[in-house]
């Protein structure tokens, strides 16, 4: 009886103990998959203009989408290179999923802090030619992403230019530390090469020397040309006034900066370009693919857009051609 009373515990023991065992793992597997669902992302970029905001924007929004649970930690550097490198040092500290790098210099931050954590980047111009990847196709181990510039966006602006006001001599300001600004000043050379137009050319090294650099163009130029850079375009507001006050037209690189001020562009969507970017990032967090297995790519189709009552303001003869060719866009 004794005996038969020890086998009858130990039995119920043994249950009891399996009977645990199985709450455990029911409970270690429900906590894995709401693990699974959550990612930590890191945000980083320059500066906080209307282009970057709106990509950022676009790759929140291709997240939610996707119906991913991400949590984020945005961090801006302020237009200080100062701040770039140990903000990505951080994210990477923290042990985030996968960082998102909004403009070159944050991207080439991300990729001195992490050979290991993914790196999704936009409103990035020349991927290859800062170093950020090797190849349009053949992007690095770990980072890969989605341009700001169309392989036509800085012809087709400047042919616009050149057939609206012949002869022209159009001035820039740009910021010759950031490697996307010189690209495209570069290319803008380039697409002026058997045009009668000319280029002047004014350098800062912050927003605040913008407006100065400007003024001193009055004199010289018939033209402004704003590329995508994040100094000036962050003090974007400074070109215009001069811009409008001397009936200069202000051609810049995309469409939010039309809602600024801007005359005309042949831009891109950076609310797209982060969308798709963020759908990219979707694929890296749910492992369905790595960053190396995507391909560098470029903005979707351009679109002349053209602010009507910023030409009013600078004294642009309205074509009537442009009812038909551009979209209109609004200031804000």
């Amino acid at each position: 009886m004794k005996k038969l009373i020890q086998v009858l515990i130990a039995g119920m023991v043994i249950s009891l103990l399996a009977a645990c065992g199985s709450d455990d793992a029911s409970s270690e597997e429900g906590s894995s998959e709401e693990g699974s669902e959550t990612y930590q992302v890191g945000a980083t970029q320059i500066v906080e203009h209307p282009s970057l905001d709106q990509a950022y924007k676009g790759f929140q929004d291709a997240l939610e989408d996707e119906g991913l649970d991400v949590e984020y930690d945005f961090q801006s550097a302020q237009n200080d290179q100062n701040n770039v490198q140990p903000i990505s040092n951080n994210f990477v500290a923290d042990g985030v999923d996968l960082i998102f790098a909004n403009s070159t210099p944050s991207a080439l931050g991300a990729l001195q802090a992490t050979e290991d954590i993914p790196i999704l980047f936009t409103s990035v111009t020349d991927a290859a030619g800062a170093g950020l990847v090797e190849s349009m196709d053949e992007p690095g181990e770990n980072i890969t992403g989605v341009l700001d510039l169309h392989p036509d966006a800085i012809n087709q602006t400047v042919e616009f230019i050149a057939e609206n006001f012949p002869e022209a001599t159009v001035g820039t300001v740009y910021n010759a530390g950031e490697q996307n600004s010189v690209a495209q000043i570069d290319a803008a050379k380039k697409a002026m090469e058997g045009t009668d137009l000319s280029l002047e050319e004014r350098t800062v090294a912050n927003a605040s020397e913008v407006k100065d650099a400007a003024t001193t163009l009055v004199e010289d130029v018939d033209v402004f040309y704003i590329i995508t850079d994040n100094t000036v375009v962050s003090a974007l507001d400074s070109v215009v006034g001069v811009a409008n006050e001397q009936d200069i037209p202000l051609m810049v690189g995309e469409p939010d900066s039309l809602k600024g001020g801007g005359f005309a562009t042949y831009g891109i969507d950076y609310h797209t370009i982060g969308y798709r970017t963020g759908e990219m990032a979707a694929q890296i967090l749910t492992g369905e693919k790595t960053p190396k297995d995507i391909p560098v790519e470029y903005p979707p189709e351009l679109q002349l857009f053209i602010n009507e009552q910023a030409a009013e303001e600078q004294g642009v003869e309205w074509n009537d051609s442009w009812d038909e060719e551009a979209e209109l866009v609004e200031a804000e």
